[in-house]
């Protein structure tokens, strides 16, 4: 049994012994510091006791579409995303059950043909834009957290990232944010606020609150 096999098989065991998985909700607007904040927490659980989801991983398949067609797609309004299959998938690493996440080519706009296999881990981290405002996502997590950054640096921060990442020019970021990411998150990202359990300004850097939630994650997990 290689190493995967054998987390796999713990992941499981601990689940049908009742220490069923707990998920942290992380949301926030693009590029507000949700990342760092993930890795922070995983650095402090260990990567053994934490799974985590990215919402935008669930974005619908258009690859029937034309690349052209893809392109004027809003990707910040929660139709794009096709949440009821993430919930399902989270309703099974509940359940001590792996699942098979999509995986999503953002240079192309479409899904690739492959999966990633997710583990029933003691923490399931969900991160995304939108993840505080769908209530059957809310209602699975044990913790709600909003990283919370001004708009300015989350502007810079996208524009250095989808040019870096996913191969977009400095034109097509700003044509994108001025037409469909800050309207959609003065609609949805911004007003989910209202539903954490925690507000993090700064993300990641923040090290009060990210030791803090830390704390937090660990005593429901000594609860279990």
């Amino acid at each position: 049994m290689n190493e995967r096999e054998q987390t796999g098989a713990i992941a499981v065991a601990d689940a049908a012994a009742g220490s069923r998985p707990i998920i942290l909700g992380v949301a926030g607007g693009s590029g507000s510091g949700k990342t760092t904040v993930v890795k922070e927490m995983i650095r402090g659980l260990g990567r053994g006791q934490v799974t985590v989801l990215h919402h935008d991983s669930y974005y619908r398949d258009a690859g029937h579409m034309l690349l052209e067609e893809r392109a004027r797609i809003n990707y910040d309004h929660p139709d794009s995303l096709e949440t009821p299959l993430l919930v399902a998938h989270l309703n099974l690493l509940l359940s001590g059950h792996s699942v098979e996440v999509p995986v999503y080519d953002f240079a192309q706009h479409a899904r690739r043909p492959e999966t990633e296999t997710a583990l029933p881990r003691k923490v399931v981290i969900l991160d995304g834009l939108l993840v505080l405002w769908a209530r059957e996502l809310r209602e699975l997590m044990a913790i709600k957290v909003f990283v919370d950054t001004d708009a300015d640096i989350r502007f810079i921060r996208r524009l250095n990232r989808d040019m870096a990442e996913r191969g977009r020019s400095a034109e097509s970021v700003v044509e994108q944010y001025m037409a469909t990411v800050r309207p959609m998150h003065l609609e949805f990202v911004e007003p989910s606020k209202r539903y954490a359990d925690l507000i993090v300004p700064e993300g990641g850097f923040n090290r009060v609150a990210v030791d803090m939630l830390l704390t937090k994650v660990k005593s429901i997990l000594n609860d279990h």
